[in-house]
């Protein structure tokens, strides 16, 4: 089964009872867990599927021996028009090369709000390196985007080629804040233009 019909499989109640989290960050970004003793505690945990995608960088994948239960994963920092996002790949190749240009070029721009948020990234090329990749583009936390209409938003970036939207998330801390539309609001638009919904914690913590 390839990364899009697997994600395509999951459902609502994986990703609400721990058994799918594709929204994992470790300290090869801005997160505070070790990227081994996360998989280990997945493991532990009993977790069908993770992804660790951290902030515009693979590392993790490249320097570390990754089970099969771990997907390739990665979140881009990327303007759209006025509204910065961010999108999440996966089950794409890390050696890629059409994607490589689209990755920092230092830690800093995989940890510092101030330094990813003036991100260069096209995203139109990047769909598409994602896409040329082997895998899928998902909107990360929408309800966050600063856009105005979020149904006309995500129809712009279905023309973009995005393949679906993270649903399935916990607003907490700022981001439990600072939202421009609702959960449930998301979730329908996903419906009406027929997307892949996925789902995380967003974890930045030590511990799954």
């Amino acid at each position: 089964m390839n990364c899009k019909d697997l994600i395509k499989s999951f459902t609502k109640e994986d990703y609400l009872t721990d058994r799918v989290n594709l929204h994992i960050h470790t300290n090869y970004s801005d997160g505070r867990g070790d990227f081994n003793s996360i998989i280990k505690q997945a493991e532990e945990k009993g977790y069908r599927y993770i992804a660790i995608s951290d902030h515009n960088t693979i590392k993790g994948y490249l320097e570390n021996k990754v089970p099969e239960f771990v997907i390739p994963a990665v979140e881009f920092d990327v303007w759209c028009g006025y509204v910065f996002m961010h999108l999440l790949a996966y089950g794409i190749d890390v050696k890629n090369p059409e994607l490589q240009k689209f990755f920092a070029k230092s830690k800093r721009e995989t940890e510092l709000d101030i330094v990813r948020i003036f991100a260069t990234r096209n995203i139109k090329r990047l769909i598409n390196a994602i896409h040329s990749a082997g895998g899928i583009a998902i909107l990360a936390h929408p309800a966050c985007c600063w856009a105005l209409n979020h149904d006309r938003f995500v129809k712009k970036l279905i023309s973009y080629g995005l393949d679906g939207v993270e649903v399935y998330y916990p607003y907490r801390r700022h981001r439990g804040i600072i939202k421009f539309t609702t959960a449930r609001n998301i979730e329908k638009i996903a419906d009406k233009y027929g997307l892949i919904k996925t789902g995380g914690t967003d974890l930045h913590d030590y511990n799954l």
